[in-house]
């Protein structure tokens, strides 16, 4: 099974690098094919992945491939853990890969970088894949890093725009200060486990659950919770957790399928993967579940109310992913790990049909994304719309679809913690079910019902899109709707995930709830008459009568409510913040060092500085080189003395 492992990774790289170095070459029907050949094999190897660990019930892998450096007795390997977890990853990773790489080719047929774009994306799968089969901190650095550099690298893809420029760059700097937290917490592992295999340190954290340490001299801190916090920071700034979440609105500017990538399957989701992976330390410290809970409900509640006043179709989905990151943070800070990870699984699937939905409105309207010039598409769109719908009914929990199975989970989940924050925490994701439905469907009613309010050449041209992006959008929506049914059972309350994540038993809420549920269709009668259902159907009720029915009615209630409207739509003043105080501040800072540092110290004394001085050296030095024979003859008898002088002294 080696050989398999290897081939689920190094397929995508191979594409990648063939896309990349050979794409000039190979031209746009040589890029897609490679590429697209390479992220399915990959899928298939995943499925027999699958098979092996899960179906066939055979142990896990553990082992190192190769060794990449011994320092002072400590192994630093590249290595592969497959277990349950893993394989699951695995498999979501590499199927929605596949939909948005063959989504691509309809999407990018126009772009002169075509070529560049598969390689990158091929490249990006790569990465995650490398991420989540790591067994070993080493490893989990690396495709950290790499799937930030790629991120950044298609966030900015179209790099003639100006915002395009600044949101590449945005999403990589804030994702350096999260990184930097990861780094330290990588640091911290290695300092006092010594050593950064998983199972080395998993095996020691119980010995260790008392340790402490000053972190602010005179002041004891848990280890373990340090190391938790630190690690957490990283998956804040890949999980757009607040108040790191400032670059995910604006990764829009990347093409609609890396939005659907970085979304659905890789990067957003490695932070929530990590901490699920990490669960044997966060378990030994409720300190820093709490602060996982708080950052998640605060994450899940108030982005998800920014959805309300976005125009463009992409930001609205894109504020729906930093919401549903909260939900999954959420179930993680109440140790619901296998909740969270089942709600990564079904938000990746119906997250990526809403996006790839939404590029194929795009590409409908010429690549207009303002809601507001759209309208009345369903008669022109029916595969489209259709999808969409579906998508959106997954995303609002809509009872016996996939979303509500998961979605639901995390809230039981969240209500029947002990933990502290955990009541704040589920006041906040309850409210943030009305508020999904509600900016959920105000897009879906803007876009596809109502008055037709795009210009007349536009509407001429309307019709749904080639079959090469309809397959994925079909494709897609089957799990979207089904696949809840089939997996709450073994993953939330059986025993799927077994040692691939643990669980303090005063912490394992999950094992009630499923004691409680009575399978699949007990949880979805229950939630039938749920608290939660009844707020999603409000919200969509809601956003039927404020716009579709009385559409002015949203106008005066922006008139009236002018302020908080406001404060909305700067996006509570996050942005401005870091303009004012980081951005600005680092260019001011940027400038006195550069005046202090490399005018006046580097330039002014270190360079020119050395030139003045040897130059006035010399003008003093010269004076003695006259010329004339007779003076240098003298030089050389007064030196001839000084020398005899000495030694016969001596």
């Amino acid at each position: 099974m080696k050989a398999v492992y290897l081939t689920v990774v190094l397929a995508p790289l191979l594409g990648a690098i063939i896309a990349g170095f050979f794409g000039k070459w190979i031209g746009r029907r040589g890029a897609h094919s490679v590429t697209i050949a390479g992220v399915a094999i990959s899928f298939l190897c995943s499925l027999v992945t699958f098979k092996h660990i899960v179906l066939d019930g055979n142990p896990a892998f553990n082992e190192g491939i190769y060794t990449w450096l011994v320092s002072d007795g400590i192994r630093l390997e590249i290595g592969f853990l497959i277990d349950r977890l893993t394989a699951l990853m695995m498999v979501v990773v590499t199927f929605v890969s596949l939909m948005v790489h063959i989504y691509t080719i309809g999407y990018m047929k126009d772009d002169p970088g075509y070529q560049r774009f598969f390689c990158y994306i091929a490249l990006f799968t790569f990465s995650m894949l490398m991420l989540v089969m790591a067994n070993n901190f080493l490893q989990l650095f690396f495709g950290w890093e790499a799937v930030g550099l790629v991120s950044y690298l298609l966030i900015g893809f179209w790099y003639r725009r100006e915002t395009a420029i600044f949101a590449g760059l945005k999403a990589f700097l804030v994702n350096r200060v999260g990184d930097f937290g990861f780094l330290l917490g990588i640091a911290a592992v290695l300092m006092y486990f010594n050593s950064l295999d998983y199972r080395d340190v998993f095996a020691a954290a119980p010995l260790m659950q008392d340790v402490t340490i000053q972190v602010i001299p005179g002041v004891e801190w848990s280890l373990i919770t340090v190391i938790c916090l630190l690690l957490f920071i990283g998956a804040m700034g890949k999980s757009a957790q607040v108040p790191l979440h400032v670059w995910l609105p604006d990764s829009m500017e990347g093409p609609t399928p890396i939005s659907a990538l970085i979304h659905a399957a890789t990067m957003v989701t490695a932070g929530i993967f990590m901490v699920a992976r990490m669960s044997p330390l966060y378990e030994l410290s409720e300190t820093a579940l709490s602060v996982v809970l708080v950052i998640g409900a605060l994450t899940a509640f108030f982005m998800g109310v920014l959805g309300i006043v976005q125009n463009d179709i992409k930001r609205v989905v894109a504020y729906s992913t930093l919401s549903q990151l909260g939900y999954m943070t959420v179930a993680l800070g109440v140790s619901a790990y296998g909740a969270a990870i089942f709600h990564l699984m079904t938000h990746a699937f119906f997250k990526a049909l809403l996006f790839l939905a939404a590029g194929s409105v795009i590409i409908a309207l010429h690549h207009d994304q303002d809601i507001r010039n759209m309208g009345g598409l369903k008669k022109y769109m029916p595969v489209t719309y259709w999808t969409f719908l579906i998508g959106a009914l997954a995303l609002i929990a809509v009872p016996g679809t996939a979303g509500f199975f998961s979605k639901d989970a995390i809230i039981v989940a969240v209500g029947a913690s002990q933990l502290p924050g955990a009541g704040f925490a589920y006041l906040a994701v309850v409210l943030g079910v009305f508020v999904t439905a509600l900016y959920t469907f105000r897009a879906f009613f803007l876009v596809f019902h109502g008055p037709e309010r795009m210009d007349a050449h536009a509407r001429e041209h309307l019709r749904e899109s080639p079959l090469v992006v309809t397959v994925p959008l079909v494709l897609l929506a089957v799990p979207s709707l089904l696949i809840g049914w089939f997996a709450i059972t073994p993953l939330l309350f059986g025993d799927y995930f077994g040692d691939s994540i643990h669980v303090a038993p005063e912490h394992d809420t999950l094992s009630r709830i499923g004691a409680e549920s009575g399978g699949a269709l007990g949880f979805f009668f229950h939630g039938l008459l749920s608290l939660p259902v009844w707020l999603s159907l409000a919200g969509v009720v809601t956003a039927w009568y404020v716009y579709l029915h009385r559409p002015g009615l949203a106008d005066e209630i922006k008139k009236r409510f002018r302020t908080l409207y406001c404060i909305l739509v700067r996006k509570y003043g996050f942005d401005d913040f870091n303009e004012i105080f980081f951005a600005a501040g680092a260019r001011r800072l940027g400038r006195l060092f550069w005046r202090t540092g490399d005018v006046t110290v580097i330039d002014g004394v270190m360079v020119n500085g050395t030139a003045r001085g040897i130059g006035w050296i010399a003008a003093k030095v010269r004076h003695l080189q006259t010329g004339l024979l007779y003076h240098y003859a003298f030089a050389m008898i007064i030196g001839v003395l000084v020398l005899v002088t000495f030694y016969v002294l001596i």
